[in-house]
């Protein structure tokens, strides 16, 4: 076996995604495995360098996985002609600078989402990634979700017919961290630091609803604060001015309606954080983040309405499990293996900067519908 060396520029590993699922889960899972098998007798060993503003915290990180390259220079860290990729999974408000940097210094990028704050940001990044001629991606990882996957191949199969309409559900309460410390950084919830829960959660049912059912046509959207007073991180109180929940109807090419209800203020009476119920003509399906269940028509109960007696059918026990027949690893590794095999093997790579502004367009129409209080029409995205 040939080993060939990737090295990759990791900005924002300190933060709970990025050191769980892209640093943890995905890139040091990958070293742990003996890199990635390319074929052909090659195989990529991906090397990070970890960039960040916090030094205690990167030197305490790289000792605790025996890493040996850290920076809090990252002018310096894209300088370095050995850097072939650089990786975003900062706050956004930071992302559109860094991004801009790395493509103007030839790396190809990575990226969380979502890539901006505006569309007109979100566009110049594809834009200026395509004049450069670099390759360039972005993290949209619930597509790679066993539940998904498996929606996905029910879908492929014709076991819907003709799809109807999708209804999501995702969330989970969130402590105010008063009395019990939140789950979610406290700028999640201040909109000037780029938070709130459209913002962040849009660009995901997006690109969700764009490869598995079809493009968003048109989006009507409602939002709250629900919880308006938080306690940040030294238990400061602070007042919430971004939004933690929205209620968002989505039109689709073809006829589709999606409903989904996004909330940081709910309390979970779901078997997952999130659920998608898709029905159809000829069957229905409930697919979470690794289950998914099905009913098909010839076996579909008839169910008759009479509020003056208790129910007596077990509705959930007349679902049936849809069968793993597969092994499915990380979502966020999966998509990785993918990239970097686009960036090394030039293999086709379609989730890339342009398909990252849709979810930044989304978002920002979703939360111009609220403040205008009606549908907004969605104009397909080009350069």
């Amino acid at each position: 076996m040939t080993r060939r060396t990737v090295r990759i520029a990791m900005n924002g590993v300190t933060g709970r995604m990025g050191y769980r699922q892209h640093l943890v889960r995905s890139i040091l899972a990958l070293r742990e495995q003996g890199g990635l098998d390319l074929g052909d007798g090659q195989v990529l060993w991906p090397e990070p360098v970890l960039v960040g503003r916090r030094e205690p915290a990167l030197r305490a990180l790289a000792e605790r996985h025996g890493l040996t390259e850290w920076s809090t220079d990252l002018d310096a860290v894209l300088a370095d002609e050995s850097i072939d990729i650089y990786f975003d999974a900062q706050v956004t408000s930071a992302r559109v600078a860094a991004l801009t940097r790395a493509i103007a210094a030839g790396k190809h990028v990575y990226t969380e989402k979502p890539t901006a704050g505006d569309l007109a940001g979100a566009l110049e990044l594809a834009r200026l990634a395509q004049e450069k001629g670099i390759r360039h991606g972005v993290v949209q990882d619930k597509l790679f979700l066993p539940g998904l996957r498996k929606l996905k191949r029910l879908i492929d199969g014709g076991f819907f017919g003709e799809i109807l309409s999708v209804r999501g559900e995702f969330g989970y309460w969130v402590f105010e961290g008063d009395w019990q410390e939140a789950q979610r950084p406290s700028w999640n919830y201040r909109a000037e630091d780029g938070g709130g829960i459209v913002v962040d959660m849009f660009p995901h049912w997006e690109y969700v609803l764009h490869e598995l059912f079809g493009r968003v046509t048109s989006v009507t959207a409602a939002v709250a604060t629900h919880v308006p007073r938080r306690w940040d991180e030294r238990g400061k109180p602070y007042e919430a001015t971004a939004d933690d929940a929205a209620y968002g109807i989505f039109q689709l090419e073809g006829g589709t309606i999606a409903q989904i209800n996004s909330s940081w203020a709910v309390r979970v009476h779901r078997d997952e954080l999130v659920e998608f119920q898709v029905d159809g003509t000829h069957g229905s399906a409930v697919a979470g983040l690794r289950g998914c269940r099905i009913q098909h028509r010839a076996a579909t109960p008839k169910p008759v309405w009479n509020p003056d007696i208790p129910a007596t059918e077990p509705f959930r026990d007349q679902w049936q499990e849809v069968p793993d027949n597969a092994e499915f690893d990380n979502g966020f590794k999966a998509q990785w293996e993918l990239f970097l095999r686009h960036v090394v093997l030039g293999e086709p790579y379609h989730w890339d900067l342009l398909a990252g502004a849709r979810g930044v367009q989304l978002a920002e129409l979703g939360l111009r519908s609220a403040a205008e209080g009606r549908r907004i029409e969605v104009p397909e995205v080009a350069l």
